[in-house]
C-alpha cells in the first residue's frame, strides 16, 4: 500500500476491454471516490458505444472526456474515440489530434505518462487485456513517479499480449485477476 491517498486510477485495455471493464467498473459503488480515467483503443471510424454501455450498468456517473475539463472523484471518463487523452498538471483533460502512439489514438502509453506526471504517487495505473504493447511504457512512467502499477493476470486476459508486455516493461507491477482488481480499487475507497 502507499502512504498517499490515492486520488485517480488511469485504466487502459484493448482487445477483450469491454468484458473485463465490464466485470471491474459496474462492482464500484455509486459513493466510489477515486476519478476514473478509462481508456479503450476504438476505431476512429466507429462511434464510440461505450459510454452509453457504461452508463446503464454502472452506479457512478460516466461520460466521455471533455477537453479542459476538471477531472472530479467518484466519476468515470472514458477517452473519445480517435482522440489521446491526457492528464495536465492541474489535474483537468487534455485531448490531442497528435499522430497515433503505437498505431493508436488514443494511445494508453499517453494516458499513463500524463496521468503519472499529474497524479505522482496518488495514481494507481492499470492494463489490461489487449493484444499490443501499449500501455507498457507508460506504466512503466506511473512506477517511477511513485504510483501503483497494476496488470491484469495474464493467464485470465482475454488476450494476453499486452499484460505480458507491460509486467516485462514494469516488473514492479503487481499482477491481479479481476476479481482481486475490484477488491483493491474497493479497498482503496476506504484508505
Amino acid at each position: 500500500m502507499t502512504a498517499h491517498p490515492i486520488q485517480a486510477v488511469a485504466i487502459g485495455a484493448s482487445a477483450g476491454a469491454v468484458q473485463a471493464l465490464l466485470r471491474i467498473l459496474p462492482a464500484l459503488p455509486a459513493t466510489y471516490p477515486l476519478a476514473l480515467l478509462v481508456l479503450v483503443h476504438v476505431p476512429p471510424d466507429r462511434p464510440n458505444a461505450l459510454v452509453p454501455l457504461f452508463q446503464s450498468k454502472c452506479p457512478l456517473p460516466v461520460k466521455e472526456a471533455e477537453d479542459k475539463e476538471r477531472i472530479v472523484g467518484g466519476t468515470i471518463y472514458f477517452a473519445p474515440s480517435d482522440y489521446h487523452l491526457l492528464v495536465e498538471a492541474d489535474h483537468s483533460i487534455a485531448l490531442s489530434w497528435d499522430e497515433p502512439v503505437n498505431h493508436s489514438r488514443p494511445a494508453i502509453d499517453i494516458l499513463l505518462d500524463s496521468a503519472a506526471d499529474a497524479y505522482g504517487p496518488a495514481l494507481v495505473g492499470m492494463v489490461l487485456t489487449g493484444a499490443s504493447h501499449d500501455g507498457a511504457a507508460g506504466l512503466g512512467a506511473v512506477a517511477r513517479a511513485g504510483g501503483i502499477a497494476i496488470v491484469q493476470d495474464p493467464a485470465e486476459a482475454q488476450v494476453s499480449t499486452m499484460p505480458q508486455a507491460a509486467l516485462a516493461a514494469c516488473p514492479t507491477a503487481t499482477a491481479m485477476t479481476l476479481d482481486d482488481i475490484i477488491l483493491y480499487l474497493l479497498k482503496l475507497a476506504t484508505i
